[in-house]
């Protein structure tokens, strides 16, 4: 398993021949109605000729449904995507029927080959937000997508060992804060805790996430779990 941090909350995993991309944001888009929101770090440009197999999309917002990037991947046919019903409705308005579009609700599982995709909740002011748990080789992987702590996350998590979880540390726009996000990483079990949605739009230090067993990511690079 290779993963890769593409930015913001953006993930790319590679197993066993298959490339799955969450929530890319690979253009400056969220500039043009936020400018304040500027990104920070250039766009790496040979990430826009993958071709992925899967796309996992968290929520409607433009950092993690943002057509400026999916141009990229989505006007080539034949892609499982996998979107709660604001994402889903986009998608398919913009794609049109030539992708298998999966409509995702907290509670779905989707096995694609020998990988396996569940959703669980989020709390996020997108109502249908949810996150990820993707099993492949056998390890688990949390998503979280954006979200706040919230306690009825945890009972609706599947009984799954977790290698990693993967969380936002910005503390605005619905997100938890370093310190909650750190006692929501333990409060999983999960092996290591990956930071993410910090340095494209502000000056956040992912310092300040204190969790025991993190593992702090950079700008598109690999991320190696110890």
């Amino acid at each position: 398993m290779k993963i890769t941090w593409l930015g913001q909350a953006g993930l790319m995993f590679e197993t066993r021949g298959k490339t799955i991309l969450v929530d890319p944001y690979l253009s400056d888009s969220v500039a043009k109605i936020e400018p304040k929101n500027v990104r920070r770090v250039p766009v790496k440009e040979d990430l826009l000729s993958i071709r992925p197999d899967v796309v996992l999309c968290t929520h409607d917002h433009l950092d993690h449904i943002d057509p400026e990037t999916l141009d990229h991947y989505l006007k080539t046919p034949g892609c499982l995507v996998l979107a709660p019903i604001g994402g889903y409705k986009k998608l398919r308005g913009l794609y049109g029927p030539v992708h298998n579009y999966i409509w995702v609700t907290s509670g779905l599982r989707w096995t694609e080959g020998d990988i396996t995709f569940r959703a669980v909740p989020a709390s996020h002011s997108d109502p249908d937000a949810v996150g990820y748990i993707l099993s492949a080789e056998g390890k688990n992987y949390y998503i979280t997508g954006d979200t706040l702590y919230h306690e009825g996350i945890f009972a609706a998590l599947p009984d799954l060992p977790l290698e990693a979880v993967f969380l936002p540390i910005n503390g605005v726009g619905n997100n938890m804060n370093a310190a909650d996000a750190s006692d929501f990483a333990l409060r999983t079990g999960a092996k290591y805790a990956v930071p993410l949605h910090f340095g494209l739009f502000d000056s956040l230090s992912p310092e300040s996430f204190t969790h025991p067993r993190r593992v702090i990511p950079e700008f598109y690079k690999e991320i190696v779990l110890p």
